[in-house]
């Protein structure tokens, strides 16, 4: 049995290098090709596809999802999305993450993937059980970081209890930062398969110059997918080529066997799209680019490219070096969260501040005062008792699963929105983006004015 191979061309592929500005037109040109070419899995909405369609794209994305599992009848189709999160920045009450499950699976999703940005189960667990209630395939992503408390016994542990406690079909290990060495994912990957008969995945990204060693070492330690995109939307912040890989493994017992003809033709369609993006400024050279120093701060490319914007609006990209450092310093203090949507976010935002402020936590963002009161989930350390004390004072810090905390809230915005939302769908859309959603489907649904031809009237009499 080869190693199977997830395409995410569709979906990371282009919010890693072009601020996910595929449009479902581009997308709906290679979809039906990709679809023939012998993948295991396309990935093709969730992350940030959803809030892009919206706000920049002028697109509803369960359209989009719609029409991409009607161009693709033979492959299986694959999401992302962040647990009670789901895909906005705030936890959202259990129906919420029920119904979102059950539309993104009756729109034509056969695998969700789902992740906590802290790895706390407790925030997967309605994910997954949802998933599965609606004959879905739910994967368990684990964040990868390293720290003193991210070793590899503690990823080994998880993979136990998420298979026990959790009922998933599979677990993907998610090396957003692209951060994994080779020596590491063979040490992961042959512990992982002492601990777990899950089918394992790899995610990884290509901005440290090491990902197709490490997708190498992982296979041969028993890694059984991995996900690769298509050139030329690969490589750079995206993910290793499917064309290479696939010549790679080509001939041994983990050959993918790959369509090399179809994954041919898809390349100009491709290419197309690339240049375009290129051309527009929404493509820099940077993200084509490998850095290795992401493998000593551990940032991920979205992330650099948020600190660089507050830096740039702040007129302070000459502190960019001190920002960079002091993101480590911040993580620690923290409770070493890994850096991942929204902690990458939250934590790149509280070095700036520091940095900027001339003194350490003297202003502190909102969400880090949520998170410093539980209020994401359960740290993986503690924070330091001192900054913790700065920040939350004599307040009570959450102990049980946040989403507990929160009262049903779909019927009550499906109530809110009656006038605007036309179906479960839109309800969700305004759940996860209130403000942008109500303004596009405003405009969606809004009366459309039909040309007339114009009426010429002669006065006869004159």
């Amino acid at each position: 049995m080869g190693v199977k191979i997830v395409d995410t061309t569709l979906r990371d592929a282009h919010q890693s290098l072009f601020a996910t500005r595929m449009t479902t037109e581009e997308i709906l040109s290679v979809a039906p090709i990709l679809d023939k070419a012998g993948f295991y899995a396309l990935e093709v909405w969730g992350g940030a596809t959803f809030d892009a369609c919206l706000r920049f794209l002028n697109e509803d994305p369960w359209e989009r999802l719609r029409a991409i599992r009607k161009a693709c009848p033979n492959t299986k189709l694959q999401m992302l999305f962040r647990g009670q999160n789901i895909l906005g920045y705030r936890h959202y009450s259990d129906d919420v993450v029920d119904m979102f499950c059950k539309k993104s699976i009756e729109n034509g999703i056969d695998i969700i993937r789902v992740f906590d940005a802290l790895n706390d189960l407790r925030n997967l667990k309605q994910a997954v059980v949802s998933t599965k209630k609606y004959g879905g395939h739910c994967q368990i992503a684990l964040s990868y970081t390293t720290s003193p408390v991210h070793t590899v016994e503690y990823y080994a542990d998880l993979a136990k209890r998420i298979e026990k406690e959790l009922g998933a079909d599979s677990i993907c290990i998610k090396d957003m930062a692209g951060v994994l060495t080779p020596q590491d994912a063979k040490a992961l990957f042959t512990a992982l398969k002492k601990n777990t008969k899950l089918p394992l995945e790899l995610h990884s990204h290509c901005t440290g110059g090491i990902c197709e060693m490490t997708y190498m070492a992982a296979i041969e330690a028993g890694c059984d997918i991995i996900d690769c995109s298509v050139t030329p939307l690969s490589n750079g912040t995206g993910q290793p080529s499917a064309q290479a890989m696939n010549v790679a493994l080509a001939g041994t017992k983990y050959d993918p066997k790959l369509d090399k003809e179809k994954m041919f033709e898809a390349e100009p369609l491709l290419e197309k799209i690339k240049t375009k993006n290129l051309n527009n400024g929404k493509m820099t050279v940077k993200s084509l680019s490998v850095n290795p120093n992401i493998l000593k701060y551990q940032v991920p490319g979205g992330m650099l490219s948020n600190l660089t914007s507050q830096l740039k609006e702040q007129n302070a990209m000459d502190r960019y070096d001190e920002v960079l450092k002091e993101i480590p310093n911040v993580r620690k203090d923290l409770g070493y969260p890994p850096l991942v949507t929204p902690l990458s976010q939250m934590v790149g935002t509280q070095a700036v501040l520091n940095v900027l402020s001339g003194q350490r936590y003297k202003m502190v963002a909102k969400e880090i005062k949520d998170y410093c009161h539980g209020r994401y989930g359960q740290w993986p350390a503690p924070v330091d008792p001192k900054i913790l004390k700065q920040i939350v004072g004599d307040d009570e810090i959450i102990k049980c699963r946040p989403a507990d905390l929160l009262e049903p809230e779909f019927e009550a915005l499906k109530e809110k929105y009656k006038d605007i939302a036309k179906c479960d769908e839109d309800v969700l859309s305004l759940a996860l983006f209130e403000a942008v959603a109500t303004e596009f489907l405003k405009k969606k649904y809004a009366p459309k004015v039909e040309e007339q031809d114009e009426v010429v009237e002669f006065n006869l009499y004159v």
